[in-house]
């Protein structure tokens, strides 16, 4: 890897849920590594208002898992894309919310200063062979704690393999 930390950053829809959790679990196995200062890491909502704290499922959830998660929400910038070098999506909703915000306009595409992120859904790494819905890590809300708990899984095991990928660009 290059002097420059490589940036990560992963988007959900209102950067209170699964977003800041999965940046939290990111954070935690980099560290694991030894491999910390090797990354800038973030998280970020399609839709999210600022400042809002992470949902109490997902402060649980990494309570029960050994991490503090100390979160507040920030909307996804056109500028994140070129910020940083990964962007990591959380389901197709958000894929296709980040189709939309970047959409080029009738005076041409977006660009920006830099070269634009390496974007991909998070699921897809922890099985490259995933399609459709296989391809989402599901809102948890309405799923009660054993749904942020499947979430949390879901997470860590994609999170483990992009460590792994960037490890390997090292």
């Amino acid at each position: 890897m290059s002097a420059r930390p490589v940036g990560v950053l992963f988007v959900c829809y209102a950067n209170i849920v699964r977003s800041p959790l999965a940046a939290a679990v990111f954070t935690r196995l980099a560290g694991e590594r030894g491999l910390q200062a090797r990354f800038r890491i973030d998280s970020a909502g399609v839709a999210a208002d600022p400042g809002n704290p992470a949902h109490a499922g997902s402060v649980q959830v990494a309570a029960d898992h050994g991490l503090e998660l100390i979160h507040s929400s920030r909307p996804l910038r056109r500028d994140d894309l070129f910020d940083f070098d990964e962007v990591l999506l959380l389901d197709r909703l958000v894929a296709s919310e980040l189709r939309r915000l970047t959409a080029g306009s009738a005076f041409g595409p977006i660009a920006g200063p830099g070269q634009q992120a390496r974007i991909r859904l998070l699921a897809s790494l922890a099985d490259p062979g995933a399609r459709g819905a296989d391809l989402d890590v599901p809102d948890p809300v309405r799923g009660g704690p054993e749904g942020f708990l499947t979430a949390y899984r879901q997470i860590a095991r994609a999170c483990a393999a992009l460590l792994d990928d960037l490890s390997k660009k090292a």
